[in-house]
């Protein structure tokens, strides 16, 4: 190939011939220096030579970018890595490579706690239940939002203070720092925020993205593990002499919606969104059953016997669920283009966004001031569940199980697979025992007292 001494008027007047793709001239001052056009009009320095027996070529760059000495420079560099035996391509590669890894190790170290934190539940949606997804975002949000339900802004939750921190800085000495603030304010949320804190950062360990960064110590020190508040254990509960007064002040709620599902908390011992999730498909009005989703057990939920009195109450339910409103609506609803059809929700409500009940502690709590009662949250009353079973000598095992709860005993995680049937059996007596203490009456259903719907729903 003839080579030319190369100065700027050469290499700017190079141009590709019509008809080709591209075209090249060559430096007389450094071997496999060339210059190639392109047919789209660019030019480009590269350079050409041999690696081992085989032609390889390299671009250097545009002459607008490397002067010529430059260029003549690179070449020759290009020339003594090849001499060497060594191909500039792959030299080229490995350059890249470890700038991109010092790229990422500088960004990995980078990682603030929220990153990681996003990146931690979007690797366990698909594996935790709807509800404790969403305590996980509450738990970490930032605050100052308009509130969905009520007025006024939301508040920060415990882990919102850390989220802003990179992990390396989340040392022993910052979360006990933490740790002391919040428990000064809410010591039962500090607690539970450190517990998934814990969690996530054992989580962070196993991750090549964020392995390393969070500092030793970080929740496992002494001086941590001293500022975890001690959870209290909560006593609302309902007694023996308080169960009258209690079914008589629900039962008086207006919304027969509300006040079978607050029943259905006290006669179940279910979690209030196991409950309040209950589908008519998950009813088994002719074998006596309920299929619940489960905290422990998500992927299959669990089955619990249907009890005589609130089978009854839920018929009454699925009546007026099934019974279409007057004919005004129905034209009203076909005007806005909505069509009426039975819910899919036992405990239904219209006025939220997903059909289903979502607020009921109002009604609840107003019931229980009126009837002079102890305030006995909604969770209180799955306590009240399984403290009052045992007034029927209940195995505690049943209860467990009707409850949900993990079992508690090698013999009860490995030999007992209790039946329907015999749950029911002790489950009925549960029921049976509570209704006498409240002065219900109940024999069948067609003697359990009727419900009256209520217009607007739950």
């Amino acid at each position: 190939m003839a080579k030319v001494n190369f100065t700027a008027a050469r290499i700017n007047g190079h141009s590709c011939p019509a008809g080709k793709s591209q075209a090249f001239i060559w430096d007389s001052a450094a071997t496999g220096l060339g210059v190639r056009a392109t047919s789209a009009g660019a030019r480009t320095y590269i350079w050409q030579g041999k690696v081992n027996g085989a032609t390889i070529r390299v671009s250097i760059g545009a002459p607008k970018d490397w002067g010529i000495d430059a260029a003549r420079d690179e070449a020759r560099r290009l020339k003594r890595l090849a001499d060497s035996g060594k191909d500039p391509r792959e030299e080229a590669a490995e350059q890249r490579a470890a700038h991109e890894a010092r790229r990422l190790e500088a960004r990995r170290k980078d990682a603030t706690v929220r990153e990681a934190w996003g990146d931690y539940l979007d690797a366990h949606r698909s594996k935790w239940s709807e509800r404790h997804y969403t305590d996980h975002i509450n738990i970490a949000q930032a605050g100052g939002a308009e509130k969905k339900r009520g007025k006024g802004l939301t508040v920060a939750g415990p882990l919102a203070p850390l989220m802003q921190f990179r992990l390396s800085a989340l040392d022993a000495e910052r979360v006990a720092s933490w740790l002391h603030d919040e428990a000064q304010i809410r010591p039962t949320n500090a607690e539970q925020a450190y517990r998934k804190l814990r969690a996530f950062i054992r989580w962070c360990d196993e991750r090549p993205d964020y392995r390393g960064l969070v500092p030793d110590g970080a929740y496992t020190a002494r001086s941590v593990r001293e500022a975890v508040p001690s959870p209290k254990a909560k006593a609302d509960c309902l007694q023996r002499e308080q169960l009258e007064t209690w079914f008589a002040a629900v039962r008086q709620i207006g919304n027969p919606v509300i006040a079978t599902y607050l029943q259905g908390l006290l006669l179940t011992g279910a979690r209030r969104e196991e409950l309040a999730g209950l589908r008519w498909d998950d009813v088994d009005f002719r074998w006596r059953s309920l299929h619940l989703a489960d905290k422990v057990e998500a992927e299959t939920g669990r089955v619990i016997p249907l009890t005589p009195y609130l089978a009854s109450q839920l018929r009454e339910l699925k009546r007026l669920n099934d019974t279409p409103p007057n004919v005004r609506t129905i034209a009203r609803m076909k005007s806005e283009g909505k069509e009426w059809k039975p819910s899919e929700w036992v405990f239904s409500s219209p006025r939220a966004a997903d059909g289903k009940l979502a607020e009921p502690r109002i009604a609840h709590s107003q019931a229980q001031m009126a009837a002079g009662l102890p305030h006995v949250s909604l969770h209180g009353l799955r306590r009240s569940f399984g403290t009052l079973a045992e007034w029927v000598e209940c195995p505690v095992g049943v209860v467990a199980q009707i409850q949900g709860h993990k079992p508690s005993a090698l013999a009860e995680k490995h030999y007992r697979r209790r039946p329907l049937d015999l749950l029911r059996m002790w489950h009925d007596k549960i029921e049976a025992w509570m209704l006498e203490q409240a002065d219900i009456e109940f024999k069948s259903d067609e003697e359990a007292p009727k419900l009256q719907a209520v217009a607007g729903g739950a």
